[in-house]
């Protein structure tokens, strides 16, 4: 235990002074856009929203078990906003962009959201001290769980290009929320050629293409033609597909009153069974309360409990035959099914071209030009931390490398340890229970003459936990031994038995078996 936290202290170690020299060369790298390790207070930097019903309080605080700080959500139930400016906007398409950041759910997430959005240029009507969930944005990254809901959100902001509405478009089955309290670092990438991944920890956990039809919901080209919402079944149009045999008779020896069950005129009472006895008597032990008051409380009936005599008896009271089922049960007749000679098939409107479609081979987001979070949860402690903009995906690995993947590795180190200190603790207390038997064994009397042996080993065992197996085995040898002596004595003396009086010459005998019974 003590080499396996002195191995965690040097990881400490070494996770400081990796993330310490990344952050410092992190903008060496011309693809990396923005970066924040929060190492230094969002105050100043980060704008807090001042909309009246965001009252949650942000905090820059240490991630638990590390010197690491990120900005953490401090207090539950509540709604939470704050938003940095990027230095310009940065254009989504034709290039590679890849959006990550780490979350930590040190209080669990049972419900609330721990998601990032990429919000759009302020032009598009917002501002960021009045920062809201209207707030428009391009893209929403991120976990949320409450309820039926459990997922990695991603979600594209789309203007279709025939109307000039903006449409939300959901990533079809996402990825789930990790269910423990680590920290976990979320990857977007978006590719030039419509594939986005989405990663978890540095794991490809789901890859899309936004111009598949099956991948978003609704799709992010419009479909060529829709359901035409004028069109109106017709009043006429059969869709049932099976119907009743009108030909069909009910036999004549269907009978649908007959009961499903019936009395078993051939159970019999159980020999035994205590037909004067109640089920429940009146507890003997009860006692009437002193403060009991017949006038105010009414007359004081004791307790009913089970009445011992039915434990082993059948069963008590009147006996009653049991039901069985009825053979000649059949319930209610229906004819049977048949083809419907007018079925026309299952309606469905008529497809008329669809006014809001037009051809596109690439996706055309906005430009994103902040970053927002913008949540409610019931839970506090939701630590966010490295959320990076890039258009490099060796930018982010090295960075998932150097600051999520050493902290990712103590607490996983400190999981363990855990649990095995619950292991020792539930060894420990069975070691105890078996430790009070064996004092309890050596004080048995027919141990009288090795007790002291018995109580030198236990207290032995005690000093050395490890050895309690072939302790345990020493004593069994030691109680075993005066069992074996007593079981052997008693095979090698004979037993007395008296074979009844002999008269011999106006005495009385008496003689013992193997001594002379049998003999002339």
């Amino acid at each position: 235990m003590a080499e396996r936290k002195h191995n965690m202290f040097c990881l400490q170690f070494s996770c400081l002074v990796l993330i310490g020299c990344f952050a410092f060369g992190i903008y060496a790298s011309s693809g990396t856009i923005f970066y924040d390790s929060f190492d230094q207070s969002f105050e100043g930097r980060w704008i807090v929203s001042e909309n009246e019903d965001y009252l949650g309080v942000w905090n820059h605080s240490k991630s638990q078990g590390h010197d690491d700080y990120g900005l953490l959500v401090s207090e539950k139930a509540r709604k939470y906003a704050i938003v940095k400016e990027l230095d310009k906007p940065m254009g989504l398409n034709d290039q590679t962009v890849v959006l990550q950041f780490e979350t930590r759910l040190q209080g669990g997430l049972e419900c609330g959201g721990a998601y990032l959005k990429f919000l759009r240029p302020q032009e598009a009507g917002w501002e960021p001290k009045q920062f809201d969930n209207n707030s428009p944005y391009s893209i929403m990254f991120g976990p949320d769980k409450c309820g039926p809901t459990n997922k990695i959100h991603f979600i594209v902001n789309h203007k279709n290009l025939k109307t000039g509405k903006h449409v939300e478009h959901h990533l079809n089955s996402p990825p789930l929320v990790p269910p423990d309290r680590m920290s976990h670092v979320y990857t977007a990438v978006l590719k030039p050629d419509n594939e986005v991944r989405i990663l978890i920890d540095g794991e490809v956990k789901k890859k899309a293409n936004f111009m598949s039809n099956e991948d978003f919901t609704p799709s992010v080209v419009p479909p060529e033609t829709i359901p035409d919402p004028e069109d109106k079944k017709p009043e006429d149009w059969d869709d049932t597909e099976k119907i009743p045999d009108p030909d069909a008779k009910k036999p004549d020896d269907w009978d649908e009153n007959a009961p499903m069950e019936i009395l078993d005129d051939e159970a019999e009472k159980p020999e035994g069974w205590l037909d004067d006895e109640p089920d429940e008597v009146d507890d003997p032990e009860a006692v009437k309360p002193e403060d009991w008051d017949d006038e105010e409380d009414g007359e004081w009936e004791a307790p009913k409990i089970d009445n011992p005599k039915c434990e082993s008896a059948p069963g008590c009271g009147e006996w009653k035959r049991p039901m069985k089922m009825n053979p000649n049960y059949k319930g209610k007749w229906y004819a049977p099914l048949i083809d419907n000679p007018n079925y026309m098939g299952i309606w469905k409107p008529r497809m008329i071209p669809n006014e809001e479609y037009y051809e596109l081979e690439k996706p055309n987001f906005e430009p994103i030009a902040a970053i927002g979070i913008e949540i409610w949860t019931m839970q506090e402690g939701i630590l966010f931390d490295n959320i990076l903009i890039t258009n490099e995906e060796t930018t982010a690995a090295s960075i998932r490398d150097a600051t999520w993947k050493p902290k990712f590795l103590i607490e996983k180190d400190n999981i363990t340890i855990e649990e095995e200190a619950a292991s020792m603790d539930g060894l420990k207390g069975i070691q105890k229970s078996v430790f009070d038997v064996l004092y309890k064994i050596a004080d048995l009397p027919i141990l009288s003459g090795h007790k002291m042996k018995v109580v030198e080993l236990i207290e032995e065992a005690e000093k050395k936990p490890t050895v309690v197996v072939g302790i345990i085995v020493s004593i069994a040898v030691i109680i075993v031994s005066p069992l074996l002596k007593i079981f052997l004595a008693t095979k090698k003396k004979p037993a007395k038995a008296n074979v009844g009086p002999k008269k011999d010459g106006g005495k009385t005998l008496t003689t013992e078996a193997g001594e002379g019974a049998g003999g002339p």
